[in-house]
């Protein structure tokens, strides 16, 4: 049945409903919380847009017509239907709305952002969340751009048009196969090491500057660079046994329990991460654009809590 004409709303067909069951439109409206003018007149509305009567009329009753049962048995159905569409969108009603699009690089799309998105969108069901997984120099331009809301980034270099503030810090471990001689979760200080085979993130990867540095400051021995601009073709090159690679601990948190590589802190002296959000200057961050942020940020340190209390357990 079609309930396209206006005088067959949910309110008419409800006051209906509650005068086939009750069989008098006083009782009706005293259900419904109406006057019994008014449950008579929408039934009569209802009766003239169907051109049909619903109930044969009488003193002090009312009598369901055969158009009538006919009628209740779809009103029935129209009802409930309705309420489920109400059900539907009660999770976001009273909710806040609104978009944000945030840049991410890989070291944080890996292990954080899935479940500071799931925690944040659950709590905010009618906010759209867009992620950009790039590197540092396309993240600054999209931001600068004012495309993005903000971005999380390893770099705290300056660009016109961009605020930078600290975001966090994360020691970085050395990541190998598991048939490398390097005892999982023991720290190491690489220095010491035999000469790595090591695959390292290209020039234009803000993180590069930093191993780079350490490298040449500490005397890191090297056999040979694999220039990987792919987390996951890095990961994938590690496993395969021969070749190690130098990421951050809140990344590979997830991993260090599966048996899949050897990690293993790097110390004296320690190699550190530091993050950092960038924002275009020219506009203030929204209420739920820092909420997230906030989710993000709580996930970050939940994933450093989890490593380092696995590399103390030795991946257990």
């Amino acid at each position: 049945m079609a309930f396209h004409n206006m005088r067959q709303n949910p309110r008419s067909i409800q006051l209906f409903v509650a005068a086939y069951e009750e069989q008098s439109f006083t009782l009706a409206a005293q259900r419904e919380h109406a006057t019994q003018s008014g449950v008579s007149q929408h039934v009569s509305d209802l009766e003239d847009s169907l051109g049909v009567k619903l109930f044969s009329r009488s003193v002090g009753a009312v009598q369901p017509t055969p158009a009538g049962t006919a009628y209740y048995s779809a009103c029935v159905e129209f009802l409930k239907a309705h309420e489920m569409t109400l059900r539907a969108i009660e999770p976001f009603q009273g909710s806040r709305q609104g978009e944000i699009k945030v840049g991410m690089t890989p070291v944080m799309t890996r292990a954080v952002l899935a479940p500071a998105y799931a925690r944040f969108t659950k709590q905010n069901p009618n906010v759209i969340v867009r992620i950009i997984d790039s590197y540092y120099g396309e993240l600054t331009d999209r931001v600068r751009s004012g495309e993005l809301t903000f971005a999380i980034v390893p770099s705290s270099i300056g660009s016109k048009g961009v605020r930078t503030s600290f975001f966090a810090r994360a020691p970085e471990m050395l990541v190998s196969g598991r048939m490398s001689p390097y005892k999982h979760c023991q720290p190491l200080k690489l220095a010491d090491l035999p000469p790595l085979n090591l695959a390292i993130p290209g020039p234009s990867n803000a993180r590069r500057k930093l191993i780079d540095a350490y490298i040449t400051s500490n005397g890191v021995g090297i056999k040979s660079f694999a220039e990987f601009d792919t987390m996951a073709g890095t990961l994938d090159l590690v496993s395969r046994g021969e070749w190690a690679t130098i990421l951050p601990m809140m990344m590979i948190a997830n991993d260090i329990d599966t048996g899949k590589y050897n990690i293993n802190p790097i110390e004296d002296p320690p190699l550190i991460l530091e993050t950092f959000v960038i924002e275009p200057a020219r506009k203030t961050m929204s209420d739920v654009a820092l909420d997230f942020l906030e989710c993000v940020k709580e996930e970050f340190a939940f994933s450093i809590a989890k490593a380092t209390q696995l590399l103390k357990n030795g991946g257990h």
